[in-house]
């Protein structure tokens, strides 16, 4: 049993059974010790640990936790510069300021700690965390939906994947769906059985079922050597494999349709491969995958599907396009915006494209029905790399427009699709859609989300607690050599114009405060930024855009560990500066960047839009104040770009199969960010609702 798996992906964990003997002062004394870190345990959990004995419940304590600790960040040490924070740099010069600075980074001294003890920590009324008792069934449970989400994986959720895989090893088959219908998460299963499993009829067997393609090979084989499955970093250096490995990978080839088309879209890699597998030594067992391999050796493959779609795009014959694209659903509906802005008759492209709408993933469509649904005309263009990387890039959007009623006939196609999919599925009953669930986006790709306290989906808007005052943090610890990470703070008003910044080159502005510039972490360091809600309000703030910045220009990625969020706090003078009870947000900062902008705060709104994004630094400096433009544009498309959202997801399943009614207690489904299905319940929704 992993209980910090089961408490991080459903609130609950597991007691074994006990043998007696807790006194209630014990197990009230857990309870308070659990509370610490704003979590409260549920009426069947505290039943369940009184029948543990002292000892047990001890274990059962520490490790529990533990986990708490590491999932608010209470598991370091957090000693900011002035260990007084902030009454040191409230009460402060510029000049005490400036010289304090200057002491710290000519002989890295950090200033004593105060002798008198700070107050007791002043707690606001914000919401506790529920922790439920979790049987074995329900935490082997987890890795269905998991496998089944029909979009991609996060790093956490593929660590998660494997550990299952590594933990049950051939057992693991029962807990597996026949089919996984993502193809990334194909490779990472298969590629995880293969290294975890022992070979069996019941591994073959899934492997022939979820390997179609030759992509499909070429993933299985970047997962076996640790690679990329998403294919959009650099070419992976694959090493040696075994005899059985090799004959295993040709063999899935053999028998792939169209393999010699589909191995030109990713011709080098094959190359690089084809020097592992030595096809040639199986040429007479497997000639269609040593044929399919040499054409890519040769560059020698017919036109692809998508040269032919560029060109005819560029000629604009639209008349002979339409029909190409029929034969591939998905990359029509991907490519529907621009075929109907390069059409002469829009109703005929709706007509060819409503035609196949039923065969287009549920993803995809769901895209294109928030693009459709956008207001016009959009601020911006913004675009979303693939890959493990989340960035954003925007443009002006100058293309050509397209009417309302297009618009509209489009909406409408992408709608019926979705629900006469939907319809197929098992009743839903009375259904009451929070909606509030308007605000927070579908999790559509997760490959390039970070690990947090809270599974959130790029884009969303939470809503931040009644309270004045909010604190930043951030810790991180040296990786190969000196590392200096800065925390800072951009404020944009309403119109996205910059207006001040808070960071190491300037502690106090505008209501926020730094806790000061730690610029060496042997032993780990932390910087804090305090915010002054109202007084930022009232210097017509609207916009606090949090910078992580990596001054010494080390990605995040090398070093041992680096996390930040943001605390509310009813009153900063009161609780210890680092205090996990008032931990709302926490996420790990681990990309291969060296700036990232993990949230941003809407202080008119009172919500927090979540981002995980990372930023290319400039090649000399690095500072939030040198990269506003790039922050700014962010900013933008955060705010503006249209995102497909789970009232809507959650409402077409309504009308497909279940009726909408006005409140919770009428429900026999509920879809809220507070109970039944809620937006952090990220596998269930790409599961069951994709």
């Amino acid at each position: 049993m992993n209980q910090e798996l089961f408490l991080r992906r459903r609130s609950k964990v597991h007691v074994p059974t006990g043998t007696g003997g807790a006194t209630r002062a014990q197990v009230a004394s857990a309870v308070q010790e659990i509370a610490a870190f704003r979590c409260v345990l549920s009426e069947p959990l505290i039943e369940r640990i009184s029948m543990l004995s002292a000892a047990e419940l001890t274990h059962w304590l520490r490790e529990i936790v533990e986990v708490l600790r590491r999932q608010t960040g209470a598991h370091v040490r957090h000693r900011p510069l002035y260990p007084a924070f902030p009454e040191q740099v409230l009460k402060a010069s510029q000049a005490e300021l400036y010289l304090t600075a200057v002491s710290h980074y000519l002989t890295l001294w950090r200033l004593p700690p105060e002798e008198h003890p700070r107050p007791v920590m002043l707690e606001g009324n914000f919401v506790s965390r529920v922790i439920e008792l979790g049987s074995v069934s329900e935490f082997e449970s987890m890795l269905e939906p998991l496998v089944s989400a029909r979009t991609s994986l996060s790093d956490e959720e593929t660590t998660d994947v494997v550990w299952f895989i590594r933990a049950y090893k051939g057992d693991v088959f029962r807990l597996l769906p026949e089919a996984v219908p993502f193809r990334e998460t194909r490779a990472l299963v298969g590629g995880a059985l293969l290294r975890h499993v022992a070979s069996d009829a019941r591994l073959d067997a899934f492997l022939e079922r979820n390997v179609e393609t030759a992509t499909d090979v070429l993933r299985l084989a970047v997962a076996l050597t640790g690679g990329d499955v998403s294919l959009t970093t650099a070419s992976t250096r694959f090493t040696a494999m075994k005899r059985a490995t090799r004959r295993l990978l040709l063999r899935l080839l053999d028998r792939a349709p169209s393999a010699a088309e589909d191995v030109m879209r990713h011709a080098e890699r094959w190359k690089r491969l084809a020097e592992v597998l030595h096809p040639g030594e199986y040429a007479d067992k497997y000639p269609r995958a040593l044929a399919a391999i040499t054409a890519a050796r040769r560059n020698d493959a017919p036109a692809s599907f998508g040269s032919r779609v560029e060109t005819l795009l560029a000629q604009r014959q639209i008349a002979a396009l339409t029909p190409i694209l029929q034969d591939r659903p998905g990359e029509f509906a991907r490519r529907l915006d621009v075929t109907l802005r390069r059409a002469t008759d829009p109703d005929a492209v709706l007509d060819a494209f409503e035609a196949v709408a039923t065969q287009v993933s549920s993803p995809i469509l769901l895209q294109v029905l928030a693009q459709v649904r956008a207001p016009r005309p959009l601020p911006l263009r913004a675009f979303t790399p693939k890959g493990a990387l989340a960035k954003v890039y925007g443009i002006k959007d100058r293309r050509e427009p397209l009417t309302p009623e297009v618009l509209a006939r489009a909406a409408q196609i992408c709608e019926d699709a979705l629900i006469k999919r939907f319809a197929s599925l098992p009743p839903l009953g009375r259904c009451f859609i929070d909606p509030s669930l308007h605000e927070y986006r579908v999790p559509l790709a997760q490959r390039a989300a970070s690990k947090s306290l809270r599974t959130l989906v790029r884009g969303s808007r939470l809503p931040m607690p009644d309270t004045r005052f909010i604190r930043l943090f951030l810790w991180w610890k040296n990786g190969g050599q000196r590392t200096d990470i800065d925390l800072s703070a951009a404020f944009f008003n309403t119109r996205f114009v910059f207006m001040q910044t808070v960071s190491y080159y300037n502690l106090k502005a505008f209501g926020g405060y730094h806790s000061g510039d730690i610029v060496d972490a042997p032993h780990g360091a932390s910087e804090f930024i305090d915010l002054d809600v109202d007084a930022l309000l009232e210097k017509g703030i609207r916009y606090v855009v949090t910078s992580i910045n990596s001054y010494t220009e080390q990605p995040y990625c090398d070093l041992p560990e680096c996390f930040a969020g943001w605390m509310a706090r009813a009153d900063v003078g009161s609780g210890e500066v680092f205090e996990p009870r008032s931990v709302i947000d926490r996420l790990d900062i681990a990309s291969d960047t060296q700036i990232c902008l993990p949230f941003v705060m809407d202080l008119q709104e009172r919500r927090v839009i979540w981002a995980d994004l990372g930023l290319t630094s400039s090649p000399r400096w690095n500072n939030v104040q040198n990269n506003l433009s790039g922050i700014s544009l962010m900013l933008r498309a955060l705010v503006h770009t249209p995102r497909p959202d789970l009232e809507t997801l959650f409402d077409l399943h309504v009308r497909a199969r279940g009726e909408r009614v006005a409140s919770p207690e009428q429900a026999q489904a509920v879809f809220s960010p507070h109970q039944g299905v809620t937006p952090f319940d990220t596998d269930l929704i790409r599961a069951e609702f994709l």
